[in-house]
């Protein structure tokens, strides 16, 4: 059986834009973000706003959807380490 390259990067790029949400629900909940690097969120969000660029570009769906789901996680990921940070 032959698996299309179109679903090996869907897999990938969901593997890879679900990474931050356990990082995410751990800082709502614990309404913690201390110990996240604000400039780390800030390369992801640049990383995968560009790669959503690169795919609108080549007109791939897989590399379109989901760095656009990992960007809009990052985002929210700053806006907790704004929000919750007490520095």
């Amino acid at each position: 059986m032959k698996i299309s390259n179109e679903i090996i990067g869907l897999a990938a790029g969901i593997l890879t834009a679900t990474a931050m949400i356990p990082q995410v629900v751990k800082t709502i909940k614990e309404k913690n973000a201390e110990n996240i690097s604000p400039f780390m969120v800030i390369i992801l969000i640049i990383g995968t706003a560009t790669w959503t660029y690169y795919g609108t570009l080549k007109d791939d769906m897989p590399i379109i959807v989901t760095n656009a789901f990992s960007c809009l996680v990052n985002c929210l990921m700053l806006f907790c380490k704004l929000r919750f940070s007490k520095t």
